[in-house]
């Protein structure tokens, strides 16, 4: 085996993205995302009416000039679906960054610190996980009120330790290891090896943590707005949806369906887009074709 001496070597990212492009599953869940993102970003613009105005008479079925019916007050169940999507992927996204926020720095300072402190902190998300997630954000939303803004904060807080808990057990295994030791004895500040040489080794499972819990999120958000904890009427949220479609069932069941269908899709689609995330970030990952093959190597 001979080393081509003109062979560029790949750069960091080109093997990652050729096993992305070598996988057709990660490729439709990168497409769907971009297509809900969009639906989100251009919401007003394809949404048929707007979401609370009253365009028929209540409770009609499917037609051509409203593909999903009308609900209980005659609003357009197909813009509201449209316009609820933003609402969905923010409350997603702002209750999974609050938990990101908190609990990736207490599991960094918790697993490189140790002792009386990592026992506080860890005493503390025990205490989170002692109540059933859905309970604990129930609870949560009881006390500051129900609304979409406290429903993000109950989620968020609910969703500390999965952030935690994760960044505290790699953090202790990675400390240990000969590189950290050496920024140490080079005279690294701790902050510096916090920020600079144990957090880029913990990066990449909190971005896939990061898709799972935002699933968890959208999910829990409707589960919440349901059981009327979450966003309140008029808005078009999904769970809200759900709650008053369930209602009219008999009369029109595209209301309900529709609306527990594009929960079900967007769950779907982020927890795939975990799975999508970790085999990006797995150097040992292989296509389904095989191996990634080594590049500048001839025999």
């Amino acid at each position: 085996m001979a080393v081509t001496a003109n062979a560029a070597p790949m750069s960091r990212w080109a093997r990652p993205w050729r096993r992305l492009r070598g996988n057709a599953l990660s490729v439709g869940v990168v497409i769907a995302l971009a297509g809900v993102v969009g639906i989100a970003v251009v919401a007003e613009f394809i949404a048929p009416y707007g979401p609370f105005e009253v365009v028929g008479a209540p409770v009609q079925r499917p037609s051509r000039a409203h593909w999903l019916g009308t609900d209980e007050i005659g609003r357009d169940v197909l813009s509201r679906l449209v316009i609820g999507t933003r609402i969905t992927l923010v409350a997603g996204l702002v209750a999974t960054l609050i938990a990101l926020a908190i609990g990736v720095p207490m599991g960094l300072v918790s697993g490189y610190y140790g002792r009386g402190l990592d026992t506080v902190m860890m005493r503390i998300t025990d205490g989170l996980l002692a109540f059933p997630p859905i309970i604990l954000a129930m609870a949560t939303v009881a006390v500051l009120g129900p609304n979409l803004t406290n429903t993000m904060i109950a989620i968020g807080v609910v969703q500390i330790p999965r952030f935690s808990r994760l960044v505290r057990a790699v953090t202790l295994a990675t400390k240990q290891l000969e590189y950290v030791q050496a920024a140490r004895a080079l005279g690294g500040d701790d902050f510096h090896i916090i920020r600079r040489v144990i957090f880029p080794n913990v990066a990449s499972m909190v971005f896939v943590q990061f898709s799972l819990a935002f699933a968890t999120a959208v999910l829990t958000e409707a589960g919440l707005s349901f059981l009327g904890l979450g966003a309140q009427p008029p808005s078009p949220s999904w769970g809200l949806m759900l709650d008053l479609g369930r209602k009219l069932l008999s009369k029109n069941p595209f209301y309900a369906l529709s609306a527990g269908a594009a929960v079900f899709l967007i769950v779907l689609v982020f927890t795939l887009l975990g799975d999508t995330l970790r085999d990006f970030f797995d150097p040992f990952q292989t296509t389904r074709r095989g191996p990634v093959p080594a590049q500048g190597v001839s025999s």
